[in-house]
């Protein structure tokens, strides 16, 4: 079974302000929120099952290092209309993120017919390979599927079968709504990396402490005060 994974990224001018002002040695936020993006999705492309990774942007400088990546970038529509043309596969979104994911599982629906749909936050730093392929094995045995995040009422990750209609619900109380749409929510456990998104300073300091991949390790590695030498002792006398 092949999966497209669609990945909404906002670019660094609006992304993450729930995070506010970080204290110092913490990056700036948009910087953190790019890295986050590029382990995200480097983790997906990575999975053997992931046929291909689709980010959903309107930032050119986001877009450059995930397409470098190996990602497909799909602009984000200012304004998205998501009827498909009055079929009834997609409703209006409520809002830009929603409206970013749909017009994202749109362009993937319409590109690879044939795979299924996975619709993954952009801010899982520690998201693992393993971790991808063990929830999209787990999403096969179902028509509609979701990964709740660790504190279990958000959503993470939303997953359809191929051809079925996929009407994202991300934002407060996520997990009642796709659940309420016949989402079924995966049994991972809570700390599963795939389960571990940031959106407060307290889940920045947690995922952390677990760890991270590579684009947000090495960020904070740089962020880092660098160690002062010693001053060199007086030899001995006498």
């Amino acid at each position: 079974m092949s999966w497209v994974c669609v990945v909404p990224v906002k670019g660094s001018a609006s992304a993450k302000s729930r995070l506010g002002d970080l204290p110092e040695p913490f990056p700036a936020r948009g910087a953190l929120a790019e890295a986050f993006a590029l382990d995200t999705v480097a983790a997906l492309l990575a999975a053997e099952t992931v046929q291909r990774v689709l980010v959903v942007t309107a930032d050119p400088a986001a877009a450059g290092p995930l397409a470098a990546l190996g990602a497909q970038i799909v602009p984000e529509l200012p304004q998205t209309s998501l009827s498909d043309a009055g079929n009834g596969r997609f409703a209006a979104p409520r809002d830009p993120l929603n409206a970013a994911i749909a017009e994202g599982v749109r362009v993937a629906q319409e590109l690879y017919p044939q795979s299924n749909i996975a619709v993954l936050t952009g801010d899982l730093p520690a998201l693992t390979m393993a971790d991808v392929e063990t929830t999209l094995a787990a999403a096969s045995a179902h028509d509609l599927a979701m990964v709740a995040d660790e504190e279990g009422t958000g959503t993470t990750t939303l997953l359809a079968r191929a051809g079925l209609p996929v009407v994202p619900r991300f934002g407060p109380g996520s997990r009642a709504a796709h659940e309420a749409a016949g989402h079924v929510p995966l049994a991972l456990p809570a700390t599963a990396s795939i389960r571990r998104d940031v959106d407060t300073v307290a889940n920045l300091a947690e995922v952390l402490r677990r760890g991270v991949g590579a684009h947000t390790s090495a960020l904070i590695a740089r962020s880092q005060p660098m160690p002062t030498d010693a001053p060199d002792r007086p030899g001995p006398t006498g």
